[in-house]
């Protein structure tokens, strides 16, 4: 079950390629900018695009939606909580002097617990809210993609609309770092990285009321 990884766009984003080479059916997580060179990779590949995954609607996790919904037709998953975040998609990309094709509405409104087939895989959604109120992570057998809940040494920022520092920390301690130690967490920057790991080194873990961020 091959998932890649492709650091895309001016906020170094990584944006996740699902794979089930049983089936050849894909699921894109977190279209950013500069998205749209992966389709040809996956047309190529052979891949048939199922679903495109939102871990949250932040502007630069949701920039290629609008691409990939008109040229594959596939459905976009958000959980329900980060839907006025998505319609804003045209004034967060004021805030910082860009255009953004506004994206279409999500077609699959995800809720904790659900469970996406994906040829002979399923992607399990769990509600991870605190980065924003509707940010969720997306477990695959050995792997969390985690969108800005959780990074390598860091966590996510509270600081922006519907963040909670609160909440954030609750999705941490309470979902994620009760996930295996081996499990591989794909986040939404920088580097992959492991729960063990993150529970050993993270200095953001071991201090509940502290909290510091990097996007």
């Amino acid at each position: 079950m091959p998932i890649y990884r492709h650091l895309l766009g001016p906020m170094d984003n990584n944006t996740y390629l699902i794979v089930d080479e049983v089936t050849g059916e894909a699921a894109l997580v977190d279209p950013s900018f500069d998205s749209e060179q992966l389709l040809p990779e996956i047309e190529q590949l052979g891949y048939s695009l199922r679903y495109i995954l939102n871990t949250h609607a932040h502007l630069d996790h949701v920039a290629g939606n609008a691409f990939f919904s008109a040229w594959t037709g596939a459905p976009i998953a958000l959980h329900k909580a980060d839907l006025d975040l998505l319609r804003a998609v045209p004034e967060q990309a004021n805030a910082f002097q860009m255009e953004v094709e506004p994206s279409p509405e999500p077609e699959i409104l995800l809720e904790d617990g659900q469970e996406l087939p994906l040829g002979e895989l399923s992607i399990k959604v769990l509600h991870t809210p605190g980065h924003a109120p509707g940010h969720v992570t997306f477990l695959v057998e050995d792997a969390a993609i985690v969108g800005d809940c959780l990074f390598r040494g860091s966590i996510g920022r509270v600081d922006l609309p519907g963040g909670s520092a609160e909440q954030l920390m609750a999705s941490l301690h309470n979902r994620l770092l009760k996930l295996p130690d081996e499990t591989r967490v794909l986040p939404g920057h920088g580097e992959p990285t492991t729960i063990g790991e993150e529970k050993r080194h993270n200095p953001f873990l071991s201090v509940s009321g502290h909290v510091e961020h990097e996007r």
